[in-house]
C-alpha cells in the first residue's frame, strides 16, 4: 500500500502526523546487552545503529526477571492481531498496517490519541483477551515496559514505516495485517 492509495484526513494542521509507528516486545526479549541488539532514547530511529552487545548488562537485565520469557506462538498471535482491529474499531482509529511477530508487535495507525495510550491500550486489551481465551494467568507478565512511539508526519515516512511493518520483519511472514 502506498499513501497515495490510502485516504487519509485533511492533515493542513502540521501539529497532527499522519499515523504512529508504534513497536512492543514481550516480556523479555530485546534485553540491553543482548546480541541482537536494542534500542535506548539515543538508539530509537529506524536505520540507526542499535546498541551494542554487552553481557554484563544482560546478565542483570535477566536477573532482574521476575517470569520467563514470553513468546507469541501462532495462536496468540491471532489472538493478539484480532484485538488490535478490535480496539482500533471500538477507539476510532483508523489500522494501517500490523504485524504480529513471535517475540514483538509492529502497528502503524492513525489515532487522535497519543502514541503512548495507543500501545497501552493496545498491550493492556491483547493481555486480557489472552486471559480469556485460556492461555495464561492474569498475572503474566507479556510485555516490556513501554516501546518505540515514532511520529509519521509526511508520506514518505508513512510508506517507509507501512513498507517496514508488511515486508521488513523476515519470514515467514506472521500474523498480518494490512489496510486494502
Amino acid at each position: 500500500m502506498t499513501f497515495a492509495t490510502m485516504e487519509m484526513k485533511d492533515r493542513s494542521n502540521r501539529n497532527e502526523p499522519l499515523a504512529y509507528h508504534i513497536t512492543f516486545n514481550c516480556y523479555g526479549k530485546h534485553l540491553h546487552g543482548d546480541e541482537e541488539g536494542s534500542v535506548d532514547p539515543q538508539h530509537n530511529l529506524y536505520g540507526n545503529e542499535l546498541l551494542p552487545p554487552h553481557k554484563g548488562i544482560e546478565k542483570f537485565e535477566m536477573e532482574a526477571m521476575t517470569q520467563p520469557p514470553y513468546f507469541l506462538d501462532e495462536p496468540r498471535r491471532a489472538v493478539v492481531l484480532h484485538t488490535i482491529l478490535e480496539v482500533c474499531k471500538h477507539r476510532g482509529w483508523e489500522l494501517i498496517a500490523a504485524h504480529v511477530r513471535s517475540n514483538h508487535v509492529h502497528v502503524v495507525v492513525d489515532a487522535k490519541d497519543k502514541p503512548e495510550k495507543v500501545m497501552k491500550d493496545f498491550k493492556a486489551y491483547a493481555s486480557r483477551r489472552l486471559t480469556e481465551a485460556g492461555f495464561d494467568t492474569k498475572d503474566r507478565k507479556r510485555w516490556a515496559r513501554h516501546g518505540s512511539t515514532t511520529y509519521k508526519w509526511t508520506p514518505d515516512e508513512l510508506n517507509t514505516a507501512i513498507d517496514y511493518v508488511i515486508r521488513g520483519q523476515g519470514d515467514p511472514p506472521m500474523e498480518l495485517y494490512e489496510k486494502e
